[in-house]
């Protein structure tokens, strides 16, 4: 199992060391990164917490999915692997 762990639904205001203090009282937490617009700075509302073993992130998966964090309820879950681009941009050349 990866330790790598999706966490959706969080609060605009939620940051990165928040995070990690939630994370850390169920294994140790290697790292957390908070998805932002590029634009404007501002969270997209997800982020991805790493944890030091699958164990951790099992029991970071059973205590936090579903509970409230800055009035959301948080989804957590492993992480998918990103799926691979098209890199001609779905044009086809022939």
């Amino acid at each position: 199992m990866n330790s790598k762990l999706y966490v959706g639904n969080l609060a605009w205001a939620v940051e990165e060391k928040e995070l990690e203090t939630v994370f850390s009282n169920y294994g140790q937490v290697l790292s957390v990164k908070i998805i932002k617009d590029r634009d404007t700075g501002r969270s997209k509302g997800f982020s991805f917490v790493e944890m030091e073993d699958a164990d951790a992130a099992n029991a970071a998966i059973q205590g936090l999915d579903g509970k409230d964090l800055g009035g959301r309820n948080l989804k957590v879950n492993i992480a998918q692997d990103r799926p691979k681009r098209d890199r001609n941009f779905g044009q086809r050349w022939r």
